[in-house]
């Protein structure tokens, strides 16, 4: 695609941010449908400078902006409006220019359950962690009728809070969500059992053969096990689960279904996911 004075920019903004995958994925898909589109990495080191950076998507015309950590929280400020899931979930991991109001949206829950072939209403869910990627999940999952979360994670410093947010969370959906200690092995036993699908966000496993769950658990044969860990082909927990008998996947189909959701709402076009996910294999960037 020939960049000349027509093509418009979007930007992937965080801080480190030269290892990531958007560039490839997003320019791609702007020569594979024909958009006159470029998209760069920011890496913006001084927070001071975030408003005047966001405040650039309406000075230069841009599609919108990707957010990643540490600013997906701290941009909502800079905004003109949130989608009802970046409400909820009280992070923004797109930005949207509509003629120069800058709408705040979050697509890391709709891209994980568009990346599955799972139903997710009036079924239960088992979710291992409490961060960020784990919220998104949580509140995608109520909007699309999903009966029952249930949340472990360790008792760490941020544990209370997180107890805190479940408990809002929870308020605000009407929903049942419930958070328990990962280390009670009885408990997560009892309601994985119970449960439809088991989804690990952390990235405990993607460095070593470290598994996010106690091994000892048995995990029930209608069970669908997800790793949101993109950069392996077959995480630890993957590996084990599949010991069992248990479908899995990994997390590189919420990385495509993410910036897919992005990219339409930018562009109004498909993203071709398929072929994208094929060429990224293919640089090895994802390993076996």
């Amino acid at each position: 695609m020939e960049i000349n004075g027509y093509t418009r920019m979007a930007a992937v903004l965080a801080y480190p941010i030269k290892h990531s995958f958007s560039p490839f994925i997003h320019n791609r898909a702007f020569e594979l449908v024909n958009e006159n589109g470029a998209y760069l990495a920011w890496e913006l080191k001084d927070e001071k400078y975030l408003g005047q950076t966001v405040n650039n998507v309406r000075t230069l015309d841009m599609y919108g902006l990707n957010i990643s950590m540490p600013y997906k929280y701290k941009v909502i400020e800079f905004l003109d409006d949130l989608s009802e899931e970046a409400r909820l979930m009280g992070a923004v991991n797109t930005v949207v220019n509509h003629s120069g109001k800058l709408i705040g949206h979050n697509t890391d829950g709709i891209g994980f359950f568009n990346a599955l072939t799972f139903e997710p209403k009036d079924k239960k869910m088992v979710l291992i962690g409490g961060g960020g990627a784990a919220l998104a999940i949580i509140v995608q999952a109520f909007l699309l009728g999903m009966r029952e979360i249930t949340v472990f994670a360790r008792r760490s410093s941020s544990y209370k809070a997180l107890e805190q947010r479940v408990e809002e969370l929870a308020t605000q959906t009407q929903s049942i969500l419930r958070v328990f200690d990962l280390a009670d092995t009885s408990r997560l036993q009892y309601e994985i059992t119970e449960a439809d699908l088991l989804v690990n966000a952390t990235p405990v496993g993607m460095l070593d053969k470290a598994m996010p769950v106690s091994s000892s658990i048995n995990l029930p044969s209608h069970l669908l096990v997800v790793d949101t860990i993109y950069k392996l082909q077959e995480t630890p927990l993957m590996k084990w689960a599949e010991a069992q008998g248990v479908q899995t996947k990994n997390g590189l189909g919420m990385l495509l279904h993410q910036a897919a959701a992005s990219f339409e709402l930018w562009t109004g076009k498909k993203m071709p996911i398929g072929q994208i996910g094929q060429e990224l294999e293919e640089k090895n960037e994802i390993k076996s």
